[in-house]
């Protein structure tokens, strides 16, 4: 997971299986050398409101079709203007149909991020680019 402050691997307790000693100074290896750092939810956590509300709200756009033209315009803008609120984003955004259900998608395939665990989902809800700084 990518936010503003850095690069996440999500690790989901109880699920995971119990690891070794050497196994778990590998993993800390490896997220060292990929930059990742753990963020530990448990299953409370993730049914947690206004988290599991707003998940279950942008997960439902996954499938929407994002025309192309608008999808530049919203990474473009973010990446100009740095994280913002939504509704500030929505109001830059010209488009003829309405971009949330875009910008709700556009979260669902890791190009934008949405704060989903401090408020229920809103024009105030923090908005920002995820934009790739690897080279392939």
């Amino acid at each position: 997971m990518r936010r503003d402050d850095g690069r996440f691997l999500l690790d989901i307790v109880p699920t995971r299986r119990v690891r070794t000693s050497e196994e778990l100074r590998s993993a800390e290896m490896a997220l060292a050398e990929l930059g990742l750092t753990p963020m530990v939810l448990t299953a409370e956590d993730i049914m947690r409101q206004p988290r599991y509300g707003n998940t279950q709200m942008v997960w439902a756009h996954r499938k929407i079709p994002v025309p192309v033209g608008l999808r530049m315009r919203a990474l473009q803008i973010l990446l100009d203007e740095g994280t913002m609120p939504l509704g500030e984003l929505l109001k830059s955004i010209r488009s003829e149909v309405d971009p949330v259900p875009a910008i709700l998608a556009l979260a669902c395939a890791d190009l934008v991020y949405l704060d989903l665990t401090s408020q229920p989902l809103s024009p105030t809800s923090t908005v920002g680019c995820c934009a790739r700084t690897e080279t392939p």
